[in-house]
């Protein structure tokens, strides 16, 4: 349930809280100090506002289990809102040979190398267009911005060839059947936490803010930009925040901004019965979020929806601005000689 710190100096705002799972209100206990857990108020926020409440507990399916143009799963997701588009990353295959190679390279080469593949797709699924990113990361989350009639990819750069993860970010234009490295001149990329490392950006196009997902040594943080100054080169960050949600041995899986909360999707795939993350078991992703303003939990729930697909690993999160709201999320799914993306979204 959310998380609120007693204070009862402070009246509490409606709209201070987030993740709900059903009810109205409930008391709980963390660390023997009682607090409140409200449930209220899930109209759209007002601008400046607090996101209120995404309702964790009534998904909607927004897209069934669907191929990319690689047969690789799929990493990361983000909405063109105003064109109605969906875009993923994922990693590239072993076998495939791109423009100006000499041979095909391993799925651990290219993993190394931090080489990606986007995909654009209709809201229905239609795979529209697609492109290649050689040498940028991993791809744990993704940022789409509509610039007239093209749209920016916001991504991880400078893969780490020890790790395959990005150590920069990078905004690049959108352009379907070509090959763009890291490398190119026309790269420019964005170094705002130097010595950080698998750092990786999202967008809120709403506030016009960049959230950076980035390590210090074993800390994972959170940076939130205005996004004018970030690409001005003028790096000096909103806010900062401390990841105190996640637990130890949680991969994450996607990161998104949204008012004034950072939402983080963590999990992993099925196992077999006698694995430690059975299908009986319901799995074990989890979305959660922290308050930006005060960098404390806000809010943690299991995801139950869709416990029947095959292989079922959270992968991606971004939230749809239109018609309204919603935290989305993705599952990676197994298709025969393929992965699949299925997203499920989470009304505000």
């Amino acid at each position: 349930m959310p998380i609120i710190e007693a204070k009862p100096a402070k009246p509490v705002s409606r709209r201070t809280l987030l993740l709900a799972g059903g009810g109205s209100a409930a008391a709980l206990v963390t660390g023997g100090v009682a607090a409140t857990a409200l449930i209220t108020d899930q109209s759209p926020p007002k601008a400046g506002s607090p996101a209120g409440v995404f309702d964790i507990a009534a998904a909607s399916r927004l897209l069934s289990p669907t191929p990319l143009h690689e047969v690789s799963g799929p990493q990361a997701l983000a909405f063109d809102d105003t064109r109605g588009h969906l875009y993923t990353l994922q990693g590239i295959p072993g076998g495939v040979r791109l423009a100006g190679e000499s041979r095909p390279r391993s799925s651990s080469q290219r993993r190394l190398h931090g080489d990606m593949c986007v995909s654009r797709l209709s809201r229905s699924g239609e795979l529209l267009a697609h492109m290649y990113l050689r040498g940028f990361g991993h791809g744990i989350s993704l940022g789409i911005e509509p610039s007239g009639a093209q749209v920016e990819l916001w991504v991880e750069s400078r893969a780490d060839p020890r790790t395959g993860y990005g150590r920069s970010v990078a905004r690049v234009p959108f352009r379907d059947r070509t090959v763009l490295d890291s490398s190119a001149p026309s790269v420019r990329h964005h170094s705002p936490l130097p010595g950080s490392h698998t750092v990786h950006p999202a967008l809120d196009l709403s506030g016009r803010r960049v959230l950076v997902s980035h390590w210090t040594g074993r800390q994972h943080r959170y940076a939130v930009y205005p996004m004018d100054d970030f690409l001005a080169g003028r790096y000096r960050p909103s806010h900062t925040v401390l990841d105190t949600v996640r637990r130890k041995g949680e991969p994450l899986q996607g990161c998104a901004l949204h008012g004034d909360f950072i939402y983080q999707l963590t999990g992993n795939p099925y196992t077999d019965e006698d694995g430690d993350n059975p299908p009986s078991a319901g799995g074990n992703t989890y979305l959660s979020a922290i308050a930006l303003r005060t960098g404390k939990p806000a809010g943690r729930r299991r995801v139950t929806v869709a416990p029947t697909l095959p292989f079922r690993e959270p992968e991606g999160l971004a939230v749809r601005l239109t018609p309204r709201p919603a935290l989305c999320m993705g599952f990676s799914t197994k298709a025969r000689g393929r992965r699949e993306l299925s997203v499920y979204g989470f009304a505000g």
